[in-house]
């Protein structure tokens, strides 16, 4: 569930590149647009919590702790 001060900070990231290539006049082939950089930072984080979950299933320690 997303509310509306987490999606206007959704919308504000994924426009800081765009907003940061007009600034430096920059050529607009920039490869990581906002929306792939949320998109590598959301599977990352899932990625984490999946092997935190399989390490205290194997009654690890963890890896964020």
């Amino acid at each position: 569930r997303i509310t509306l001060p987490g999606a206007l900070y959704l919308g504000f990231v994924a426009l800081i590149p765009l907003v940061a290539l007009v600034l430096i006049n920059a050529n607009q082939n920039f490869p990581f647009g906002g929306t792939s950089i949320l998109i590598m930072v959301g599977v990352g984080l899932e990625t984490v919590k999946q092997i935190d979950a399989q390490l205290q299933q194997r009654h690890y320690e963890g890896l964020l702790r």
